[in-house]
């Protein structure tokens, strides 16, 4: 080969820099007199020159020791080798958070509407009072406000995906074990067994989906929202025939369900016996800004300046990370210092208020309006499946909006349409107002969204899943009892009706300022 130019070069060429991956060139220092070249001469005047070479100078080494062994590209085809079994692992993880996420959302409703299709046979098995029934019914959203406080300190000590586990483990028991209950008491906590295991669940399905896909938390969070609508309405639909079908014995149309908890278990148990997916065995499993292989990394950086969840660096769905980042949770902000997080939180309430009523007294208002029992319950069936389509829909629309106001004001007008017919025309627009009312109750999806868009951080949406579900689930206890009451002492739906359109004035208007292009780590 002919020697090249020998010539001096002050400054390296960008593209010989071996620190800018260009081609490296070996040289040959004197420390007594000039640079004596080897090949083409560059001398580097900086720090990173210097390193730059010395890496060459050992690449050059490496790459003559493999071609003298015989062996060649070693070193190049072992990286590829570990690239390759590293995006395989990592696309095993996705699939099997999704398919985790899919039926933990499955789980997280079967309990409550089973139970109230059947209630009137478990009220008369079990000698239960009118007053205890009643109280059971507010049982949900108690236990949602009190065992939800407990995830994020739960999820900081086992991880999020060792805890949803033991969620969907706790919902299989509490189903199996209230049909062999021989009184209210083994019942009631048998239920609170189950519903605690869903408490816990619902706070970290937000963390699960910012942890493991952080540049797609509209569609997952929607695809969630979807398979729990689905829940919600098979449990609904399907718990009478499947009793029927069974015998007639409410103890196995309600023990069915513990069926499909035992499924949700076994993706979660995978990802939480493996450390890498952040799934136990210490404080991983969100976003935060330390990688577990011990090095500070900024795994995610979200700008939100046009309502879009987007990601960079090292933590993204497409798998160009390879270590697991770790909650801290002591440096999560204060949420209750934010009045996005107020804001966030009195939403929440206020859409599951209405939800809770629409799901325990809507068949009621239909069928003293002249409707048949039948028919009351298909379009009760109606209102929830409108959360399916939706559901997917409206997370993904969510994540492409600047602020989510004129979302939330869609949502509670055609609440508002829907309760206006119940008072005008009950009967003849019924399946009108079942569509509309639940488009409305679709506002459920859309919270569980801004949850993951209003904070910059894993450990930021923990702390805000918790606060946000906790107190709004509080706020929500009084609503369907409130009803009653009105129901009871006034003698027909009007009052009632117009204190549930009434409620989403405050929706929208809260729901609009939880929507502001902000996080809570810019009030706190």
């Amino acid at each position: 080969m002919p020697d090249e130019p020998k010539t001096l070069h002050p400054t390296p060429h960008p593209t010989e820099n071996p620190t800018t991956n260009g081609p490296a060139r070996a040289t040959t220092t004197d420390t007594t007199g000039p640079v004596v070249p080897t090949g083409r001469t560059t001398r580097s005047t900086s720090a990173s020159g210097s390193s730059g070479t010395s890496s060459a100078l050992s690449g050059t080494a490496s790459a003559l020791s493999g071609t003298a062994s015989g062996r060649p590209g070693e070193a190049s085809g072992a990286a590829t080798s570990a690239s390759g079994s590293s995006g395989t692992a990592r696309s095993w993880t996705t699939a099997l958070v999704t398919v985790g996420l899919v039926l933990a959302a499955l789980n997280l409703r079967p309990a409550i509407p089973s139970l109230g299709a059947l209630l009137e046979e478990v009220r008369t098995d079990l000698h239960m009072s009118g007053s205890l029934a009643g109280l059971l019914t507010s049982v949900p959203s108690l236990c949602f406000a009190i065992f939800g406080t407990a995830a994020p300190r739960l999820a900081r000590r086992f991880g999020p995906a060792a805890v949803l586990c033991a969620g969907m483990a706790a919902i299989c028991a509490g189903l199996a074990l209230r049909p062999f209950a021989g009184g209210t008491a083994v019942f009631m906590a048998a239920s609170a067994l189950a519903l605690m295991g869903i408490a816990v669940s619902n706070v970290l399905m937000p963390v699960i989906v910012k942890r493991y896909f952080p540049d797609r938390v509209g569609t997952m969070t929607g695809l969630y929202s979807m398979a729990l609508a689905v829940g919600t309405s098979l449990a609904a639909a399907a718990t009478v025939p499947l009793t029927k079908a069974l015998g007639g014995d409410w103890r196995l149309g309600l023990g069915v369900w513990a069926g499909l908890a035992a499924l949700a278990v076994v993706p979660w148990a995978l990802l939480a016996r493996d450390r890498n997916t952040g799934g136990g065995g210490g404080v991983t499993g969100a976003i935060s800004g330390t990688s577990a292989s011990g090095g500070a990394s900024e795994v995610s950086k979200t700008d939100r300046t046009d309502g879009a969840d987007r990601t960079d660096g090292a933590d993204r769905a497409d798998g160009s990370s390879g270590a697991a980042p770790v909650v801290d949770l002591a440096a999560a902000p204060r949420v209750s210092r934010s009045r996005t997080a107020w804001a966030l939180a009195v939403f929440f309430g206020l859409q599951s208020t209405g939800a809770y009523i629409t799901l325990g007294w809507l068949p009621q208002i239909f069928r003293d309006a002249g409707v048949t029992a039948s028919t009351a319950g298909v379009l009760l069936a109606v209102t929830m499946v409108m959360g399916v389509p939706l559901a997917f829909v409206i997370p993904r629309l969510a994540t492409r909006l600047r602020t989510q106001g004129p979302i939330v004001v869609t949502l509670g007008l055609c609440g508002l349409t829907g309760y206006t017919g119940l008072l005008l025309a009950p009967a003849g627009g019924a399946w009108v107002w079942a569509v509309l009312l639940g488009v409305s109750n679709c506002a459920f999806p859309l919270a569980l969204t801004m949850i993951g868009l209003r904070s910059r951080t894993g450990a930021g949406v923990v702390r805000l899943s918790a606060f946000a579900q906790s107190v709004g689930y509080l706020i929500s206890i009084p609503g369907p009892l409130l009803v009653g009451v009105l129901y009871q002492h006034s003698g027909g739906w009007g009052i009632p009706i117009a204190l549930m359109g009434g409620l989403l004035i405050p929706q929208m208007i809260v729901g609009t300022l939880a929507g502001r292009a902000r996080t809570i780590e810019d009030e706190c």
